[in-house]
């Protein structure tokens, strides 16, 4: 095989790979929140392999758009940045959907952000958009009683 001819063949595999990556994301269900007047239209990653992907290797993030972890059982979550390229947000919150804790994250860091006691759901928003709103501890997060169990 030539040079020009397996490069070619590399690239497309890299377009096909690049083009199964959105696909992948579109099969995320989407379900309403709310926090306060405030709408929040969210991905679910329910699953383990959804949890570890996440919002990784996005630029970018619509403003009432965000991820919500659903977690198999409460206890003190964290969360990191890894491989994420946009600043987020993460409220923590319990069962009822109560926000426990608000930490702000970093792109491309392994810093650990965990919940302040044990939690059942993680929200992931655009860095800054809970203090923008005035959104923290013990603010209830509408919606999260019609979440599936986390898996």
């Amino acid at each position: 095989m030539s040079l020009p001819s397996f490069f070619g063949r590399c690239a497309a595999i890299v377009a096909m790979a690049g083009a199964c990556l959105p696909a992948a994301r579109a099969e995320l269900p989407m379900v309403e929140l709310g926090a306060g007047m405030y709408r929040i239209e969210a991905e679910l990653a329910h699953t383990d392999q959804a949890r570890q992907i996440g919002l990784m290797n996005r630029t970018a993030m619509p403003l009432q758009h965000g991820m919500v972890f659903a977690f198999a059982q409460d206890a003190r979550h964290c969360m990191w940045m890894k491989n994420t390229l946009i600043p987020l947000s993460v409220a923590f919150m319990d069962r009822e959907g109560r926000i426990l804790n608000v930490a702000e994250m970093k792109p491309q860091t392994e810093d650990s952000h965990c919940a302040a006691a044990p939690a059942r759901f993680a929200l992931e928003m655009n860095a800054g958009w809970f203090a923008a709103r005035g959104i923290g501890a013990g603010t209830v997060i509408r919606g999260v009683d019609r979440l599936p169990a986390g898996r």
